[in-house]
This record gives structure tokens, sequence and C-alpha cells, in this order.
């Protein structure tokens, strides 16, 4: 029983994290139909902001707390940025494309992040230094700590704003009037490119708290840590249902769930051998049968619902 609630809450902390990049591809997908391959990295150039903003901070001597909302403060600064250069450069001349050019697109600016980032921060695997307090607790036999428990209640705090967001405010109706109805919603007054860069300036800034909250759990930051972890995040919002909110969340927190069990368990049974080995495939086996069984995902695509 111990080890199942470990597991149930591994999972949940890492399917947070998942939900969180889901929310950038699927909102993205809502109003464009684009898949963004590029998100992963916008997770890893706001994880690789937060450490040299840091480090800097650090070294002057600002206390930790108030170094880590500085530096989330700056990543999501620069990730908002990034993503508007994003899709103004890269994806706006290529809106009325055949859907091929945009993706062959988003892989090839995935690759010039990657490279741009390994050529700025190096090869080398980088110290995330620990800003947050790391004292751990017992509940029913699962061990926690206070970062694991942050991650999760700021995952549950950056959602549910959205929700209220896209639902509540004048912004959001004009997203999801742009996602129903591009031509229509641009007859009745809307700006359809502000409302596109924006979409993607709010996903980026959802990305760079995930890039963040990885940082924070792992102690970890690499130039291509984005890669996979995009990977999965798409994943999450293809089980879900691409394009819509719930749906990314819902999918990023199964995910995370399907994982952690998954490995724990075939760990558990092999001695530790296959567990950690054979993570990664369990969520590529749930994008496969998803697409098999329910293209559409678990809550389908709510087209009235999109961001």
């Amino acid at each position: 029983m111990d080890i199942l609630l470990q597991q149930i809450f591994n999972g949940v902390v890492q399917g947070s994290v998942y939900a969180l990049v889901a929310l950038g591809y699927t909102m993205v997908y809502g109003v464009l139909g684009l898949i963004n391959f590029a998100h992963g990295e916008v997770v890893m150039v706001g994880a690789m902001v937060s450490l040299a903003a840091s480090q800097i901070l650090l070294a002057a001597g600002v206390p930790p707390l108030l170094v880590l909302l500085l530096a989330l403060m700056i990543a999501m600064a620069v990730c908002m940025a990034l993503g508007y250069a994003i899709e103004r450069v890269a994806y706006r001349p290529l809106r009325h494309a055949p859907r091929l050019a945009p993706l062959i697109t988003a892989i090839g600016v995935s690759i010039v992040l990657q490279n741009l980032a390994m050529i700025i921060w190096g090869r080398e695997y980088h110290a995330f230094p620990p800003l947050l307090p790391q004292e751990t607790h017992t509940l029913g036999g699962a061990v926690i700590n206070d970062v694991q428990l942050i991650i999760v209640l700021v995952a549950v705090l950056m959602m549910a704003g959205l929700m209220l967001l896209v639902h509540r405010t004048r912004l959001g109706r004009a997203m999801r009037a742009v996602a129903e109805n591009p031509s229509a919603a641009m007859l009745m007054g809307v700006d359809i490119n502000a409302v596109i860069s924006v979409t993607f300036m709010i996903g980026s800034a959802l990305a760079a708290v995930a890039g963040l909250m990885v940082s924070a759990n792992y102690g970890i930051v690499h130039y291509y840590m984005g890669f996979l972890l995009g990977l999965k995040a798409f994943t999450a919002a293809v089980l879900g249902g691409i394009g819509n909110l719930r749906g990314a969340m819902l999918g990023g927190v199964l995910l995370g769930l399907i994982e952690s069990l998954g490995a724990g368990y075939i760990g558990d049974l092999t001695g530790g051998f296959l567990g950690s080995n054979y993570q990664d495939v369990f969520a590529f086996l749930v994008l496969i049968a998803v697409l098999i069984f329910r293209p559409s995902g678990l809550l389908g695509e709510r087209v009235a619902e999109r961001a």
C-alpha cells in the first residue's frame, strides 16, 4: 500500500507538469489547428533562463525565495517574447499554407532552439540551485517533499486561472470565437492576429512555469530536456482530447499516473531493473493506443471549449 501511495503521488506531481505543457499544445491547436512541436523547447528555454537569472541573483545576495519569484518572472517574460517571435516569424507567414508546411517549420524551430541553447549554455548538465525548502513529509506511508507539494499547488492554480481567463474574460471569448470560426470572428471585429499572438504568449508563460518546476524538482537543467518532455505533453494532450483544455489537464495527470504506476510496479516485479528503463515506453504505448482506439481523446474535441 505504501508503494501504491508513493507512486500515485509521484504520478500526480509529474502529471501536473505534463498538464501545464499540454495546455500550451492544446491552446495553439484550438486556435490555429497547428501542433507546435517547438513548445517543448520553450519549456527548456524557460528552465535555462531561470537558471541563469537565479545564479546572478544569488551572487548578488538576494534571498532564495525572492530569487525564485524574480527568476520565474524573468523566465515568463523571455518565453512570452519567444512565443510571440515564433508565431510572428515562423508560423504567421504559413497560416494559409498546406498543413504539412507549418508542421515541418515547427520541427525546424525546435531544432534551431535546441542548438541555440547548446551554443549559449553548452552541452553539459547544469545543477539548479535549491531555492525552495527541502523538508520531507510522510503521509500514509508516502514520502513527499515541499518542492513536490508546491509544484502540484502551482499547477492547480495556473490551470484554474487559465480556465477563468478562457471562460470568464473578454479575451477568452475572443479566443473561443477565433477557435470556432475565424472568419466570423474577424467580421465581428476580433483582431485575429492579436488573439493568436496572445495565445502563443500565454502558452509560453505556462511553459516557463513548467520549466522552472522540472528544474526545481530534479535539480538538473540541460539543453535537450524539452524534447522528451514536449513529446510526452503532446501525448497527454492527445490522450485528453487535443483542443480541449479540460482534456489537456486530465490527460497530463493520467499520463503521469500511468508512467509512475507502470514503472513502479514493473520495477518492483523485476527487482528494480526494468522500472526506470521502461518508464518512457508507457507514454508512447498510451499514444499508440489512443490513436488506434479513440483518436478524439477521452473528452473528445469539443470545439466550443477550445482555447
